[in-house]
């Protein structure tokens, strides 16, 4: 009998116009939506691969290590799975400077790529946005009438005059929904893949497909939930009208309303006086960093009266003098950013006596700015966390009281484009700059001849430590989208229950 009442309510879904409606719509927006974005992916794959020549070709032409601050520039590539869900692999910066004064963090890099402003608002709507609003308006323009429509013509009465239990009845219209609803949902993703996996640039690995397999899992709970709100709104009401009215307002407060309306509160929430506490302690250290320096100057019996007290002091080069000192420009950010000066060229014979000093010299300046930076870092990074990550973390917390919010977060994770993956990125960079500095420790290279001139040797950065970066593997991905889902999960079964529950004891 339940097999029977599946294949009925299956029939009458499929001979409806708006199943039809369905597939054509979702599959015009998703196939052109893809074709779209694969073109945005191209271009920004291109731009990548530009920057990360032009930035090697840049260090290669300096000739002293000093050189490499701003040189020595990691590029973020393009996500794959960004047209999925672009998250935030679009809006974050995708270049970041490494060097040892400085700690790179998701807020410091740069954006490169020439991106056309006009198609920006193609761009930004990726597959999921479509499934968001599409899907889910199909979802409940397909449950508004499946209790309140039956008791309007009166074949519910008929059918419960034979022997069926009326949890079979839901539980056929809900497995029937759900087929007709899957079946614009698999194709238009199929294509999308085969759009994907034909394309020269692209390149899909299994664990990409394993992932996309989790989106599609995502997506089958979240129209799940919004066909049982809408049964929900069915079984409530007695009129149809009624229903699809109470329907596309619920649509409109969960996936319209209520986002924008979070993101508002959000951003106008008052935020401590962090930063300027921060930005004080991070100051004091920099002026200690400043007074040691100085204080070496000055115990220096050579270095000292050539300084003139900690100002600085002449070094005489081919085409000129030059003075070698700390930069007096006072910092506008949280952090004192201090520049030594440099020269990749030859040092004047009369200078050369003094060349031994200024190796001392530096190894102890970078020295102690490394020190400096890493205790700052103890300062800022607790900062950053309370001005930027918290008041993100709170509005998505905020957003997960929404259906649209839990499948964002989900779709993100699976995607990769969330911001745990990408703060994957710039951690690995952080590491990055480790190496770095400890290559310079190992190799004495801050306190050698070849970090402010060339005469006697050029850089070597094809020794440097390469970057490499790799994304999270897919049991990351899915531990991260997990919980969202399950989230998800729970909300289905709590909703059919209790619909099943008015269901029972409504009169027909």
């Amino acid at each position: 009998m339940l097999m029977t009442l599946i294949r009925r309510e299956l029939l009458d879904n499929l001979m409806t116009f708006r199943f039809a409606a369905a597939v054509f719509i979702t599959l015009l927006l998703v196939v052109a939506n893809t074709i779209v974005l694969l073109k945005d992916y191209e271009q920004r794959l291109t731009a990548y691969n530009t920057a990360v020549q032009e930035s090697r070709q840049e260090l290669r032409e300096e000739k002293a290590y000093s050189g490499y601050a701003g040189m020595l520039a990691v590029h973020r590539p393009p996500n794959p799975l960004s047209i999925f869900n672009l998250g935030l692999d679009k809006q974050v910066g995708n270049k970041i400077e490494v060097y040892h004064a400085f700690v790179p963090t998701i807020w410091d890099a740069e954006k490169h790529g020439a991106d056309n402003p006009f198609l920006n608002l193609f761009t930004s709507i990726d597959i999921v946005l479509v499934f968001q609003g599409v899907l889910s308006l199909l979802a409940l323009i397909f449950a508004y009438d499946a209790l309140a429509g039956e008791r309007e013509r009166g074949t519910l009465r008929l059918v419960l005059t034979h022997p069926i239990q009326r949890g079979h009845i839901l539980f056929a219209k809900y497995i029937s929904a759900m087929l007709c609803l899957l079946v614009p949902l698999l194709i238009s993703l199929l294509l999308s893949i085969i759009l994907l996996t034909t394309s020269t640039t692209m390149s899909l690995s299994a664990d990409d497909f394993l992932r996309i397999g989790g989106i599609v899992l995502t997506s089958l709970l979240y129209v799940s939930l919004f066909y049982l709100i809408g049964v929900c709104i069915s079984a409530l009401t007695r009129r149809t009208s009624t229903a699809l009215m109470l329907c596309m307002f619920v649509w409109g407060c969960l996936v319209l309303v209520y986002p924008n309306l979070i993101l508002t509160v959000v951003d106008i929430v008052p935020q401590p006086n962090t930063q300027i506490s921060a930005y004080n302690q991070i100051k004091q250290g920099w002026e200690e960093w400043d007074r040691e320096n100085k204080r070496f100057l000055r115990n220096d019996p050579v270095l000292g009266p050539l300084s003139r007290n900690g100002e600085g002091w002449g070094f005489s080069l081919e085409g000129g003098e030059y003075s070698f000192a700390p930069s007096d420009d006072k910092p506008s950010t949280l952090l004192y950013y201090y520049q030594t000066a440099f020269y990749a060229g030859k040092i004047g014979a009369e200078s050369e006596p003094q060349v031994p000093l200024v190796q001392d010299y530096y190894g102890f300046y970078n020295r102690e700015t490394i020190n400096t930076v890493e205790r700052t870092w103890l300062v800022r990074k607790p900062a950053l966390e309370v001005i930027y990550v918290q008041p993100a973390n709170l509005g998505r917390m905020l957003l997960k009281f929404s259906p649209v919010g839990l499948y964002d977060a989900a779709t993100e994770a699976w995607a990769g484009t969330d911001l745990e993956g990408t703060q994957d990125f710039f951690s690995t960079v952080q590491r990055y700059r480790r190496a770095v500095v400890d290559y310079f420790y190992d190799k004495k290279i801050f306190e050698s001849r070849q970090w402010f001139a060339a005469d006697q040797g050029t850089a070597d950065w094809d020794a440097l430590p390469q970057f490499s970066f790799h994304r999270s593997d897919t049991g990351i991905n899915a531990k991260r989208a997990l919980p969202d889902m399950l989230l998800l999960l729970i909300m289905n079964v709590i909703l059919f229950t209790v619909i099943l529950l008015i269901f029972l004891k409504s009169e027909v």
